[in-house]
């Protein structure tokens, strides 16, 4: 093969790699985000995804409630107000069924246990709830961007070219921007810091007057909420359906552990990482092999350096 265009045939598929990898980020930060203060493994985590899927396509191709945005920014917005209301349902869902098995309520010698049968659960009900109410034909949120792309010069020639995806792109610049943003409250404010101390200590954290238990609410629903909101962007571009979330949450735990547990930076560097191995994996693998070379690098990583490429052994939120 031409060496011009098998260079080419890399960077363009670790330029897509990037775009994805940027989404799977935004959402191992939200499973990031819960595990790092509750330290819950949540398997319902992929069925919030879905329902911010739903939600998407609902309120911008079935009722049209941001058509006066046009058909570009609509399912961006449609996306990020996926955010608050899914937040309100993970929030309400802690206070009635999780709250029972967690924080300072929780026996500690079986609250792992009925977390994970718990939320399992929880999963269960959400999957088969959605195939009766949204039926199994596969959805999607239609946009000009998804089917246009700008054409980046490469080499300084016409006969090398680049093709960037704009629905990616945008979602990819979504993904960056909260991801910051989460960053910047978790470290800045005092809710966030609060958040981090209930995560390090519950015990001191009760002491110095700060309501774990609450703590926990906002911590799920603020991981619930972001996780919709990749959803939301991810189906700008994927076709989704009640069972989708296990396609994504083997992805999220994978990134979550690559990153460092418990560390918010590092979830999302992890599904960065995740998102270039699965793209770079298609240049020498079928396609269907994409997740197999997802868990070789695993394997590999956390063999290498047990606490993730980026979290410490000691590190949290």
């Amino acid at each position: 093969m031409n060496p011009g265009l098998l260079f080419e045939n890399f960077a363009q598929v670790l330029l897509a790699g990037l775009l994805v990898g940027a989404i799977y980020g935004l959402m191992c930060v939200g499973l990031g985000l819960i595990f790092g203060v509750m330290r819950v493994i949540n398997f319902a985590q992929g069925d919030f995804l879905m329902l911010g899927m739903y939600f998407t396509f609902y309120v911008v191709s079935v009722f049209g409630v941001f058509a006066f945005l046009g058909a570009e920014a609509a399912p961006i917005a449609g996306a990020l107000s996926a955010g608050p209301v899914l937040f309100a349902g993970g929030w309400l869902l802690h206070r009635l069924l999780i709250a029972r098995v967690t924080g300072t309520r929780a026996a500690v010698y079986e609250a792992g246990q009925a977390q994970l049968i718990l939320t399992l659960g929880v999963a269960l009900i959400l999957e088969n709830g959605g195939l009766i109410v949204f039926g199994s034909t596969p959805e999607a949120v239609h946009t000009p961007l998804s089917w246009s792309a700008w054409v980046i010069p490469f080499f300084g020639g016409a006969s090398h070219v680049l093709f960037l995806n704009k629905a990616r792109a945008l979602a990819c610049l979504v993904s960056i921007l909260i991801g910051a943003g989460l960053y910047w409250f978790i470290g800045r404010t005092r809710l966030g810091k609060a958040l981090r101390a209930a995560a390090d200590n519950p015990e001191a954290a009760l002491y110095m007057g700060i309501d774990v238990d609450r703590a926990h609410g906002i911590a799920f629903g603020i991981g619930t909420g972001i996780t919709a909101v990749a959803g939301g962007l991810v189906a700008t571009y994927y076709p989704f359906q009640p069972y989708v979330g296990f396609d994504f949450v083997i992805i999220m735990y994978a990134g979550v552990v690559l990153g460092g547990m418990g560390s918010i930076l590092g979830a999302f560097w992890g599904g960065v990482t995740i998102g270039l191995v699965q793209q770079l994996a298609t240049l020498v693998l079928p396609f269907q092999l994409q997740n197999a070379a997802i868990f070789v690098v695993f394997l590999l990583i956390v063999q290498l350096r047990p606490q993730g490429l980026f979290g410490r052994s000691v590190e949290r939120v």
